[in-house]
């Protein structure tokens, strides 16, 4: 059996050779730097000549980087440096938008609403499968669509594969149009909730319940202003959170259908608590907490906000130039076919919730 083939690692910080791990990754760096400051550049000409910017500079970086990746594959010097903007930048940058979160805006989604979003999890995974299976997808492959869809894209499908013994082709296939699924996500979804009418919150539970990683709510929630940005952060930990039950649940399956050397093999290649609960996550938590317990000084706030707000935008930069639209040919169509018509219905039963819910 092929191993799965997980995303590429982003390198590795090493404190005894930092000029080496920054002569490593500049390049990269310096190319999602070009494309944010293009993106912030159209921006405000977008509002001199309108009086506002239709498209915010996060989905401007994304559609330029993307833009760029479609005409012009960057060189392996420059990836070291993208991977490191769209991944740790953009981790960084979810820690710090915890500073602006206060333990207020937990308490208001209200502990119905909680058990609602884990409802609305495993109800995703189970309509993703029943929809993968349907379309002709092998258990191992419907199973990861629905767990990236109904959880947290790649994360999850990378914490998943080795549990469930999926192949490196599967992998590959989920986690390519994931990534281009979701950016369409990010940019379609502001134009739904502008449709429906919703109120900031109401958006931000929107963005939380339907986009893939917790980074990219940023991005689509950020039409709908600061509120719905902390919301949907919140909505979308909730979610997040729920991995490790999923992972847990999934080895347990696993087991009983092996022989007891092959548990052992599943037990070893299990995911580790890095994956179960990312440090960004850790962090994020820590921040909220720091707020509400008044430990950040209200002087700080505003600086934070900003710089979380740049790095996300430069984070947006490197995701659009790691989105290869070609991939969605080489996923196949009834992958295709798999991932969209269950983000569908997780979209919709996410709108359904938020009503009934009153959000």
């Amino acid at each position: 059996m092929k191993p799965a083939a997980l995303p590429s690692p982003v390198p590795a910080f090493h404190p005894t050779a930092p000029m080496a791990f920054l002569r490593r990754i500049a390049p990269g760096v310096g190319l999602s730097i070009v494309v944010m400051g293009a993106a912030i550049g159209l921006a405000r000409v977008e509002h001199g000549l309108v009086g506002h910017a239709w498209l915010e500079p996060l989905v401007l970086a994304i559609l330029l980087g993307a833009a760029v990746r479609t005409v012009w594959t960057p060189g392996a010097r420059f990836k070291p440096g993208v991977d490191f903007s769209a991944k740790i930048l953009l981790e960084v940058a979810v820690v710090l938008l915890g500073a602006s979160v206060s333990a207020a805006t937990l308490a208001a989604l209200g502990v119905s609403f909680v058990f609602a979003i884990l409802v609305l999890v495993v109800v995703g995974i189970a309509v993703g499968f029943g929809v993968g299976r349907m379309l002709g997808l092998n258990p191992r492959m419907a199973l990861l669509v629905a767990c990236g869809n109904a959880i947290c894209g790649n994360s999850a499908i990378a914490a998943v594969a080795p549990v469930i013994e999926a192949e490196g082709e599967e992998v590959a296939a989920s986690i390519a149009f994931t990534a281009v699924l979701g950016v369409i996500v990010v940019l379609a979804l502001p134009l739904l909730g502008g449709l429906l009418h919703m109120s900031a919150p109401q958006y931000g539970a929107l963005a939380g319940l339907g986009v893939y990683a917790v980074p990219q709510v940023l991005a689509a929630a950020a039409p709908f202003g600061p509120v719905a940005v902390q919301t949907g952060t919140v909505v979308k930990l909730v979610r997040v959170l729920m991995l490790g039950p999923v992972i847990l649940v999934l080895s347990l399956l696993a087991g009983r259908n092996t022989d007891p050397a092959a548990q052992d093999s599943t037990r070893a290649k299990g995911p580790g608590l890095h994956r179960l609960l990312p440090w960004f996550i850790v962090g994020f938590l820590l921040m909220i907490g720091l707020r509400s317990l008044g430990l950040i000084p209200e002087t700080w706030l505003a600086p934070t906000a900003a710089a979380s707000g740049l790095l996300t935008v430069l984070a947006m930069a490197g995701l659009g130039l790691q989105t290869d639209i070609r991939a969605v040919a080489r996923a196949g169509g009834r992958v295709v076919a798999a991932a969209v018509l269950s983000l569908g219905a997780l979209l919709a039963l996410a709108v359904l919730l938020i009503r009934i819910l009153g959000l």
